[in-house]
């Protein structure tokens, strides 16, 4: 199994792929996690890639199901996203992607069972990365 851990090959890619990733997350996975979000596209619309990125978190985050979950979500990505030692759209992209897949779980009824969600969303994220870094020709 690929090491999982997407904060070791966000650097690595460019911006635009990170733009496309975030998107995908936020707009395509988070679904899992029963957040329905349609980002405004005429805030995206000519935005460089390092913008689009913050602008389009900004916006996904304010879409709250509920609050406590999102909040306590939100701490430990966030813990987990600063401890990572990313800078700029990086740490951003890391920062969403470990918090959608903390969402996921919420059909999980045993430990066993959200631990087990939580790995395929992480292999669906190292998937959707992997895709990208071949789009862009990023070797990891």
């Amino acid at each position: 199994m690929p090491d999982l851990e997407l904060h070791k090959y966000l650097p690595k890619l460019p911006e635009a792929a990170l733009q496309e990733f975030t998107e995908w997350c936020v707009v395509e996975q988070s679904r899992a996690a029963g957040l329905e979000f349609i980002p405004d596209k005429t805030k995206l619309e000519n935005l460089i890639p390092n913008e689009y990125i913050w602008q389009i978190i900004d916006q996904f985050m304010k879409v709250k199901s509920d609050p406590i979950k999102a909040g306590l979500v939100s701490a430990m990505a966030g813990q987990e996203a600063d401890s990572h030692g990313l800078v700029g759209s990086a740490i951003m992209v890391d920062f969403v992607a470990l918090y959608i897949k903390y969402l996921i779980p919420e059909n999980g009824r045993t430990p066993e069972e959200a631990k087990a969600l939580i790995t395929e969303a992480a292999i669906q994220q190292y998937e959707k990365l992997s895709e990208l870094a071949d789009k862009y020709n990023v070797q990891f």
